[in-house]
């Protein structure tokens, strides 16, 4: 499909959604993102959903000002992907002994290393610029009660909620690896910092929404959150980059004899902030949950943990400002779906995925997500699917 147009304050909400779908919370959140001053256009995708201050699933484009809670607190998070040499065939009929070889090399939840990760033992880890990123910690350490040995430590693992980990095949039987996370608790620690110092900024008294407070061009505040805020989408991006590292190298061992090659591996943010260029003005593009598809641009679109995901070529759409959705969304909340659903659901929607099935990931369960074949058909003129993929082990954290 193609967008549909809603009228806005300031600008007009160009909706890839169908708008009677969406629900009162999160129209009203998109209505409240039109009315800041600074904003140059607004782009929904079809998996928006309600969030803290703007909904997941916007693409807020602003001139000389970036709303740090519409970045989100996991700033960086997004996904990671590539094919191997393997087919169905290479796996075994048990896959629980490789699930449990994934959960070993990368901590879930709230675990960490015992020592951080040396990337230099990592197959293929691209290193350039590994150690000026780490002697800029300091400058992002300033402004958060932040101990480098537990950021350091936490580089290469998953987290919890929504983050994972998984085995997936093609149509054509061919093995994915997969994975999404983002800046781990650093990313939180930096975004709950700036949220607040926002707050108390005199241009964001009267807001709508408190949490629409924005940072605005040539201040020190503006400096010092666009300085922590590229920090920490570069940490995401390396944490992801050493578990797949570390991913590769459980396939590596656990199939040995098949001697594994790997494709480039496919990497995309969906929540953050990107300096780019729109009918001849610089605009700062925040994207929360929505990915970049400019043309040619491979992307993730992840569904729930039973029904798969798509690996996307973007289409170079200018009025989504060359974005696509980042997922299914969520059709509803995390204790909704914890009241409606039990353990015997999981375990049926989950059927032939290797995976936890304790009421520990009810909040997870595919029904709580969008259909992701729906998402993706409305969005045909954002992006064009490469490839299907459905997991068949799916590590939680």
């Amino acid at each position: 499909m193609s967008y549909v147009e809603i009228p806005g304050a300031k600008v007009q909400i160009r909706m890839w959604a169908d708008p009677a779908a969406v629900d009162e919370g999160a129209m009203r959140q998109l209505h409240n993102v039109a009315t800041l001053p600074w904003i140059k256009g607004l782009a929904v995708m079809p998996d928006v959903h309600y969030g803290k201050g703007a909904t997941v699933g916007s693409v807020i484009a602003m001139h000389g000002a970036v709303c740090p809670a519409a970045v989100g607190v996991d700033i960086g998070c997004g996904m990671s992907a590539v094919k191997t040499s393997l087919t169905a065939n290479d796996l075994p009929g048990d896959l629980s002994r490789l699930r449990s070889k994934i959960e070993q090399a990368i901590p879930v939840g709230r675990g960490l290393h015992d020592t951080p990760v040396d990337p230099g033992r990592l197959h293929g880890f691209p290193t350039a610029g590994w150690d000026d990123f780490w002697e800029r910690f300091g400058g992002v350490a300033d402004s958060v009660k932040f101990r480098e040995e537990r950021a350091a430590k936490q580089m290469g693992t998953l987290g919890g909620g929504n983050h994972f980990v998984e085995f997936c095949l093609d149509e054509s039987d061919s093995v994915w690896l997969m994975l999404h996370s983002g800046s781990r608790n650093i990313g939180k620690e930096l975004a709950d910092h700036h949220i607040g110092e926002a707050q108390k900024l005199p241009h964001n008294q009267g807001l709508v929404d408190r949490d629409l407070a924005v940072f605005i061009a040539d201040t020190p505040q503006m400096a010092a959150y666009r300085n922590d805020l590229f920090w920490a989408q570069e940490y995401a991006k390396y944490n992801r980059a050493i578990m797949m590292g570390l991913f590769q190298d459980v396939v590596r061992k656990e199939f040995k004899k098949a001697g594994v090659t790997f494709d480039p591996v496919i990497s995309c943010h969906h929540n953050y902030v990107a300096e780019e260029r729109y009918d001849g003005m610089d605009l700062l593009v925040t994207r929360k949950g929505a990915i970049r598809a400019g043309s040619g641009d491979f992307g993730i679109i992840p569904g729930s943990m039973g029904t798969g995901s798509y690996i996307v070529k973007g289409l170079g759409n200018v009025a989504s400002f060359n974005s696509a959705s980042h997922g299914a969304g969520r059709r509803m909340s995390r204790n909704a779906a914890k009241r409606r659903f039990s353990t015997r659901d999981l375990e049926e929607q989950t059927r032939g995925v290797e995976c936890r099935k304790d009421e520990g990931v009810v909040d997870e369960i595919p029904a709580a997500y969008k259909p992701i074949e729906q998402v993706i058909d409305q969005q045909r003129d954002l992006v064009q699917v490469v490839a299907k993929l459905k997991q068949v082990i799916c590590v939680k954290g």
